[in-house]
């Protein structure tokens, strides 16, 4: 059982060399983090959103990894590998840089932000990669892998890979109180705050009948919206959605399960 928290990305890439390079060079790049910073200064500080910024790239692709993992280890072929694009290593990068950048584009506006981050990304993605692979030709191939995952990661977008469903699915994880409690403070008290206020925990677990199930415990019947208008509209749209159920729980109690296919 793993808890979505922001250190769980830290502890995935421990053992992976191309992953915890890839991961350094995110969190060390001054346009990387100063586009994640003004994404929460439009997200949370003009609109009153929860956060889109540095840690919630970091809850995504801890959850992201964590996610492409078990659907790994369920027998799951990854898209990069089944199209010839990458290995199972390179499919792990996507996911993770995926989820790390999907809300990059809120830095310009809320609105069409998942192509705006797109347009963003692609700007310093190739070179980045580079700096990993030393290989134009794969760099530029992964670069069009991450760009769809952050383009497809919005619930109105259908993912035609599994990495860009796992990292839609993986956005939606993110959704404990302490995403909402900036907001909520400064008196913004719509649904969408008093559900996220509701739920305490998300979990992800190897499943039984489907191979990803996502526990959300929560106090009060107020986090299925959460559950049903977040994560759920994610997963229907994610291509993977066959491979989850989330479990609601209220007060460490089974209260109901649902399936989004």
């Amino acid at each position: 059982m793993v808890l979505v928290s922001p250190s769980l990305v830290k502890r995935k890439v421990e053992g992976n060399p191309l992953l915890k390079k890839a991961l350094s060079l995110l969190e060390k790049s001054v346009e990387i983090q100063s586009y994640l910073q003004m994404a929460n200064v439009n997200a949370v500080q003009r609109l009153m959103y929860n956060d889109h910024g540095p840690v919630h790239s970091r809850i995504v692709a801890g959850s992201a990894l964590e996610i492409h993992g078990i659907l790994l280890r369920k027998g799951f072929e990854p898209s990069v590998v089944r199209d010839g694009v990458g290995d199972v290593d390179d499919s792990r990068l996507v996911a993770m840089m995926g989820a790390y950048l999907h809300d990059i584009g809120n830095a310009v506006h809320r609105n069409l932000h998942y192509a705006t981050g797109a347009a963003i990304a692609s700007r310093f993605l190739p070179k980045l990669l580079w700096r990993i692979y030393g290989d134009w030709g794969k760099a530029y191939r992964l670069t069009a892998e991450i760009l769809h995952c952050i383009f497809s990661h919005d619930e109105s977008q259908y993912a035609l890979s599994l990495e860009a469903g796992v990292v839609k699915i993986a956005d939606g994880t993110d959704m404990a109180e302490g995403r909402a409690r900036i907001p909520y403070r400064a008196g913004k008290s719509d649904i969408h705050a008093l559900s996220a206020m509701a739920i305490r925990r998300v979990e992800i677990i190897e499943g039984g009948s489907r191979p990803v199930k996502i526990i959300v415990e929560m106090d009060n019947e107020a986090g299925i919206f959460q559950i049903e208008q977040v994560l759920g509209m994610k997963i229907k749209t994610s291509g993977i959605a066959h491979t989850v159920e989330v479990e609601a729980r209220k007060q460490g109690q089974h209260f109901k399960t649902i399936t989004f296919d």
